[in-house]
């Protein structure tokens, strides 16, 4: 299931797992990144709370917490190359998977075509 959030991230979830990452608006928006910084594995995040911050020729930025959970894992490979943040956001540039405290609230999210409504 694909949810998004209106802080321009996205959710691939499956099961109690959601792969997040930013929206393919949210990097064309911050233009080329230089830098990501990614939380640590183990740690518990809050909805709405600051989950990483990214860097770019243009801004800083930060990317947060969708849902609240535990963060089993980070993409480490868009540390050492922030540039596949821009050249696959919804794919390879993924941030980091999230344990969801619970799944149901992801119900809450926007789907698709709510998300293309928002900043088309």
């Amino acid at each position: 299931m694909l949810k998004f959030t209106e802080e321009h991230e996205w959710l691939q979830i499956d099961g109690d797992i959601a792969t997040v990452g930013i929206t393919t608006h949210a990097a064309e928006q911050l233009g080329d990144l230089v830098f990501v910084e990614l939380p640590e594995v183990g740690g518990t995040h809050a909805k709405g709370g600051d989950a990483a911050t990214v860097e770019s020729v243009k801004a800083a930025s930060d990317v947060f917490c969708p849902l609240d959970g535990e963060i089993v894992e980070i993409n480490e490979a868009i540390v050492t190359d922030p540039s596949l943040v821009n050249s696959d956001p919804q794919g390879a540039g993924w941030f980091f998977k999230l344990k969801l405290a619970n799944r149901s609230d992801a119900d809450a999210l926007l789907d698709e075509a709510a998300y293309k409504e928002l900043v088309g």
